[in-house]
């Protein structure tokens, strides 16, 4: 495990020498960051992390988005992603998996009130429609671990919560 200091990413270039997958799950909130930490976390970070990768030899690069990722979007979480997933894309990695999930099913150390509530709501509707609207942390790393075993075909991929879902039962 090597540790980092985002602010000086690149003075970590070593930490991202030879590997052949990156994951990439970084991300904080608005609430938490505010707008521009958010940015800066969920965009500038991730889109460096992604190029110090590349330049250390990785192949295929994983990332988590969100679902409604869309670089034209109104709302700031959205563009966000949607902007990330298009920075990383053009790094030009053999292969990139994005993973659009829905709302994040887990425990949470810190208190997040409101997404606690969604949480209990989204957990009961999942049981029954299990796709729809949520999906366990669980499912997401063993989808974006099976991508890494099985890349597949073409240089972008983009799997949405169903597919997450699919994958994460393999």
């Amino acid at each position: 495990q090597a540790v980092v200091d985002f602010e000086r990413l690149g003075e970590h270039a070593a930490a991202f020498q030879g590997h052949d997958v990156g994951f990439c799950c970084l991300g904080t909130t608005r609430a938490r960051a505010g707008a521009d930490g958010f940015v800066r976390v969920d965009r500038d970070y991730v889109a460096q992390a992604a190029e110090l990768a590349r330049a250390g030899g990785c192949k295929h690069f994983i990332l988590q988005s969100s679902r409604g990722a869309n670089a034209q979007s109104r709302f700031l979480y959205l563009r966000v992603k949607g902007e990330v997933e298009n920075l990383v894309q053009a790094v030009g990695f053999d292969h990139c998996t994005i993973l659009r999930p829905a709302v994040l099913l887990c425990r949470r150390q810190e208190s997040r009130p409101m997404e606690w509530i969604a949480q209990q709501f989204l957990g009961a509707v999942a049981r029954l429609f299990p796709t729809a609207y949520s999906v366990p942390v669980e499912m997401v790393a063993r989808a974006m671990v099976a991508c890494a075993l099985q890349p597949g075909e073409g240089k972008v991929k983009v799997l949405e919560n169903g597919a997450i879902h699919e994958l994460g039962k393999a």
